[in-house]
């Protein structure tokens, strides 16, 4: 994390409910949101329209899996009580602003964003050629500065969306807001240390590539996917040695192994002393230590679904609190502020 998180800030982040979280949502990003909700004022949400930008043709995997995913945010250990915690489609004033925004915001500064292309790319299976697909780092501009935000955590391909956070506020303030304070703050960027947990198959932990550890899912599966993990292709036999750096296992040693257990796993991967389930198996160990504890809470928490959904409808409640006090000042700084 960046020294820009040291100091107090309102921060705002969000995740699209779109499938079931692993083990790489948690490493990458709700770790970081644990780290940040001690000492900033932090609003994490939801971002069901978000998920809408791919799954448009198919919107019922956003309702099927965002009470999963809150679930699991409080399950780690998001705090209701240190951070607002609400779903984006209940605070409608986040599409108000996206729209005002998009009168005002040059059509280039959409097209130039780098992932805009390189998701269209990667998502060739579909179409994405919509105007709301186009427009969702604006609609990521109204979610950050609905709530004067200063700080949004972010991995390094975020960047230029914060970016664009910055000229759409600077823009505003230039516009509709001289000789009188600007409305909105610019953002900072603040650059989180990315997941350094890889798929079982070496590749980056995604659901697309079914190569996932959910959090959600018992420990038996969970330890079954590990002890079949590929290793070092070199290691065809027990006696072969191998060569950890070769081995997405090695990655999962680094996160949850002491420094004296990698030593051990250094010195027997190489010697052939050891085989793989002994190196599965010493890593395993912390991994349940951590898990265990996390997924008991998870099934307390859905067992009580009203209790989650009190907590929800009072982060709705403060969310939108907060969005229509800017919602006023918005309307007032665009003259449209009408007393009838």
């Amino acid at each position: 994390m960046t020294d820009k998180a040291t100091k107090p800030m309102r921060i705002l982040s969000g995740m699209r409910s779109t499938g079931r979280l692993h083990l790489g949502h948690y490493k990458g990003v709700l770790e970081n949101w644990l780290t940040l909700q001690q000492n900033h004022q932090c609003f994490f949400f939801a971002a069901d329209w978000h998920a809408l930008t791919t799954e448009y043709a198919n919107p019922a995997i956003v309702k099927e899996t965002i009470w999963d995913m809150l679930i699991d945010w409080l399950a780690v250990g998001i705090d209701p009580e240190k951070s607002v915690i609400f779903i984006q489609s209940e605070v409608p004033e986040h599409a108000e602003l996206h729209l005002l925004f998009s009168f005002m915001t040059p059509l280039s500064w959409l097209e130039r964003v780098p992932t805009y292309k390189d998701q269209i790319e990667q998502l060739r299976e579909k179409d994405l050629g919509t105007y709301g697909f186009l427009g969702y780092p604006l609609l990521q501009a109204a979610d950050i500065l609905i709530y004067q935000a200063n700080g949004v955590p972010v991995g390094e391909d975020q960047v230029p969306h914060v970016e664009l956070t910055r000229e759409v506020a600077r823009r505003f303030n230039h516009l509709y807001r001289q000789g009188i304070p600007p409305l909105f703050p610019e953002p900072e960027s603040l650059l989180m240390p990315a997941s350094k947990l890889p798929g079982l198959d070496g590749r980056k932990m995604s659901k697309s590539y079914n190569n996932t550890i959910e959090l959600s899912e018992d420990w038996k599966t969970t330890e079954k996917k590990i002890k079949t993990m590929p290793t070092d292709p070199a290691r065809v036999k027990r006696t072969d040695p191998g060569t950890p750096e070769k081995c997405p296992v090695w990655e999962f040693h680094k996160v949850y192994s002491s420094e004296d257990e990698q030593q051990w796993v250094q010195h027997g991967c190489t010697t052939a002393e050891i085989g793989c389930i002994d190196c599965k198996t010493c890593m395993l160990v912390h991994m349940k230590e951590e898990l265990d504890p996390i997924r008991e809470r998870r099934i307390a928490i859905a067992a009580r679904p009203d209790d989650l959904h009190d907590i929800v409808r009072a982060g709705n409640e403060r969310a939108r609190h907060e969005a229509s006090r800017t919602m006023d000042k918005v309307r007032k700084s665009l003259k449209m502020s009408y007393r009838v």
